[in-house]
């Protein structure tokens, strides 16, 4: 079966994000370990991970994954911003390893203007130090950006690079579709009257990357191709449209990879089962 879920809400316990998992008709799950407002946060209680971890497995709940803080930021020219950022990924680790997810998604962060050749070995180091605490079975994963000024991996070329340099099956990467379309990646020879960049399957492919892709988000863009921009829309709400996200979730090189929505909900609560129910209709009988 198609492994589709949504970011949701751990308000009230992390048991309550599979309650809500549930009620929306999803099989995954992404959650933030803690605020996102905050650097760090103690460790769940014992109870707490039993009850998350129990309720995952009487509900089929897999796989899980938790988006680290949008804080961080591993680019950053600022040595004190750059351990932090360092302990919270350490941190959502840890988390991840109790809870039993399957890895922790992260933006990298930008690089200010410095471009990414000038940071490159900055990253690479972070990244190394991060992996030496990821528990067994625990990944960290880079989600590509949609090319907002400085932001890091809105280029695959950039995601192939770290990946290749890092060189642990502890490292993968996720692909959101608002991003690559904001970042000038789409699928076929055009988008509207523009020319793509980059058909995003023959990219991953060129790039070697589809082995150590984990992920779709799955979202539609509020704004216009290669807009560099990054704001989420309900499913068929956007720029982007059904058509184009059902090419997307039925690409043949893509079908086997977990669904997972970040979109802003028709009620404007963050994903919702309309939503889920939309992403479910694109899925092709032979895909599900």
């Amino acid at each position: 079966m198609r492994r589709i879920g949504a970011h949701l809400s751990i308000s009230g316990g992390l048991a309550q994000a599979v309650a809500r998992t549930v009620e929306i008709g999803g099989n995954a799950l992404q959650i933030f370990s803690s605020s996102p407002r905050m650097w760090l946060a103690q460790l769940p209680k014992k109870e707490e991970v039993d009850k998350f971890t129990g309720q995952c497995r009487q509900h089929d709940i897999r796989p899980v994954f938790i988006h680290a803080k949008y804080l961080i930021n591993l680019g950053s020219p600022e040595p004190s911003l750059v351990e932090k950022s360092i302990n919270s990924l350490k941190y959502d680790l840890k988390v991840a390893g109790l809870i039993k997810a399957e890895g922790v998604i992260v933006h990298l962060g930008s690089h200010l203007g410095r471009g990414f050749e000038m940071i490159r070995e900055q990253l690479i180091r972070s990244i190394n130090n991060i992996l030496q605490v990821s528990p067994a079975g625990v990944e960290l994963i880079i989600e590509n950006s949609a090319a907002q000024k400085g932001k890091l991996c809105s280029r695959l070329e950039e995601i192939s690079l770290l990946l290749q340099a890092v060189d642990s099956l502890k490292f993968g990467w996720c692909f959101d579709t608002c991003h690559g379309f904001n970042a000038g990646y789409s699928l076929g020879k055009s988008w509207g009257n523009h020319l793509i960049h980059f058909d995003t399957v023959k990219e991953i492919k060129k790039l070697n990357l589809l082995k150590d892709l984990k992920c779709l988000h799955v979202n539609d863009s509020r704004d216009e191709f290669n807009s560099g921009h990054d704001r989420h829309e309900n499913l068929g709400q956007g720029r982007m449209g059904l058509k184009l996200l059902k090419e997307y979730v039925n690409q043949p090189e893509l079908n086997h990879l977990p669904l997972i929505i970040e979109t802003p909900g028709f009620d404007k609560k963050g994903p919702d089962k309309k939503n889920l129910d939309i992403l479910k209709s694109l899925i092709d009988e032979k895909n599900r």
